[in-house]
């Protein structure tokens, strides 16, 4: 007898449907899976037929051979061996009825015959979703990740004894609820505050314009100046997530495993900050089964690297592409899988490797050659991407120990929060959500100067020797300032503070 069960693939942070068709006919006993199936899929043999004998019924000794459709493509993962398992229990006649037809199965069997949690469930549930399938089945521990998406029924399912009760009419199985993203989205909690960093009112204005833009960060300066404090507070103060960007976000920490199936959803941005140790494939992704990597985990939130000139050059220069076109494109022998990768860049820097190099305080100690062996580490095409370069200079005695109190984050995200509602409302109908990522139409559209702002830009750029890409970023940083002002049209004053992010490229090139 042949049985048909839909059931879906995931291809990146994309779905596609397979159809898992189980062929059970009188012959020698024998287990075969066709359809370029991997070696978690083919295991599922032990699986699904102890599965099937501890949950109380009988497994065919007869001939079965499993063919997953398309057969050209490569599948990955154990969230067939639930619509493997109803297949043969289908074509066993232990379901009576044909109610399974219109329901897409997902999940991995456990050896009792309970449904385990499977990754990547929600971008294939939105894939189906918007494929025209309205109905699911899938594991219990799944059930919060999935309640999120409106217009399907999803029927979260413990064990294959509670599938086969559902499917011959012997129970009821109550539709997953759907939650509203607002009621879970809980006030971001952290131990780094704005208020308990001392002084730096520069670094920190910078950092305000780069949470409201979403504008690259690099930091200069000594050791111990409060570069990695201040990088650590930058999530306090960035602007909400919306629903969608919570989608995207929540899609690709599912895929990759680690998403907490309590919450549900990612709500809050994410900051990740990988050793200098890391290597190209931990940072970009890939692997087997081309797995998101750090740029890919820190969609929508932060990459933090501490200490840029430690990591491996061929390491960081792998940014490049991603930080102009907020994907990156991971190639295996088996695959080619694009994943989203629009985040913010935050690194810091010593200016050499005693970390005094041009400072008035201690002198440097290093060799011109190591100055210069240190700082080529960065090379021209990444700081050129990078939209503001701040020098942290050391901290006095004096704002270390004075008792002013200092601006608290949740009063600086207020300001972000107004400046991104202006972009959002903006860009509305894109797929952009801050001014970094304006295009050359939308530049021209939304950066209009006066005579005095062109002159100005006009100089900077000559005396500067900016590239394209670097006046381009002036522009957006420009047009970020303005929103914090609440201004319509950029100023000579926007202009002018944009400029002198630009020149640390200058001061420490080599």
């Amino acid at each position: 007898m042949l049985a048909k069960i839909l059931s879906y693939g995931l291809h990146g942070i994309d779905g596609y449907a397979v159809d898992v068709e189980i062929d059970v006919n009188p012959g020698l006993p024998g287990y075969e899976v066709v359809g370029l199936a991997d070696t978690a899929i083919k295991e599922s043999k032990e699986r699904v037929r102890a599965g099937i004998k501890n949950s109380g019924f009988n497994f065919p000794i007869n001939k079965i051979i499993v063919n997953l459709a398309p057969a050209h493509t490569k599948k990955v993962g154990s969230m067939y061996d639930l619509p493997i398992a109803l297949g043969i229990l289908v074509a066993n006649n232990t379901i009576m009825t044909n109610n399974y037809v219109d329901y897409v199965m997902l999940g991995e069997l456990s050896l009792d015959g309970n449904i385990r949690k499977i990754d990547g469930i929600l971008p294939m549930l939105i894939s189906a979703k918007q494929r025209g399938y309205k109905k699911f089945i899938i594991p219990k521990q799944n059930s919060n990740e999935a309640s999120f998406i409106d217009g399907i029924d999803i029927f979260a399912i413990e064990n294959l004894k509670e599938l086969v009760k559902f499917f011959n009419n012997e129970i009821v199985v109550e539709k997953q609820q759907l939650k509203s993203f607002e009621e879970v989205k809980n006030e971001y909690i952290s131990n780094y505050d704005f208020a308990y960093v001392k002084g730096q009112a520069s670094a920190k204005r910078a950092l305000e314009i780069a949470a409201a833009g979403g504008h690259n960060v690099l930091m200069i300066g000594p050791p111990g100046s409060g570069k990695t404090m201040l990088a650590k507070c930058f999530p306090s103060i960035l602007p909400d997530l919306t629903f969608d960007e919570a989608l995207e976000v929540t899609k690709i920490h599912s895929v990759a495993g680690t998403l907490d199936t309590e919450e549900g959803i990612i709500s809050h941005r994410p900051f990740r900050s990988p050793h200098h140790t890391t290597t190209i494939i931990a940072l970009t992704g890939g692997g087997r089964n081309a797995k998101p990597g750090e740029i890919s985990l820190a969609h929508n939130g932060v990459l933090f690297l501490d200490e840029l000139p430690e990591y491996d050059r061929k390491t960081i220069e792998v940014l490049r592409q991603p930080m102009e076109d907020g994907v990156i494109n991971v190639a295996r022998n088996l695959q080619t899988v694009t994943y989203p990768a629009n985040f913010n860049l935050v690194a810091s820097m010593n200016p050499c490797p005693c970390g005094y190099y041009g400072s008035d305080k201690v002198p440097c100690k290093c060799q011109p050659s190591a100055i210069h062996k240190y700082l080529s580490k960065i090379s021209g095409p990444l700081l050129d991407r990078i939209d503001l370069h701040i020098e942290v200079d050391s901290v006095s005695y004096s704002e270390l120990t004075i008792d002013a109190n200092e601006e608290p984050s949740y009063e600086i995200k207020k300001r972000v929060n107004f400046a991104r509602h202006i972009q959002l409302n903006r860009f509305k109908g894109s797929k952009i959500f801050s001014n970094s990522k304006m295009n050359e139409r939308q530049l021209k559209k939304y950066c209009i100067l006066d005579k005095e702002s062109t002159d100005l830009i006009e100089k900077a750029f000559n005396i500067l020797n900016l590239s394209a890409r670097g006046y381009n970023r002036i522009l957006k940083v420009a047009r970020t300032i303005a929103d914090l002002e609440k201004c319509d049209n950029i100023k000579v004053e926007h202009i002018a503070e944009a400029i002198q992010y630009r020149s640390l490229d200058r001061k420490y090139s080599v």
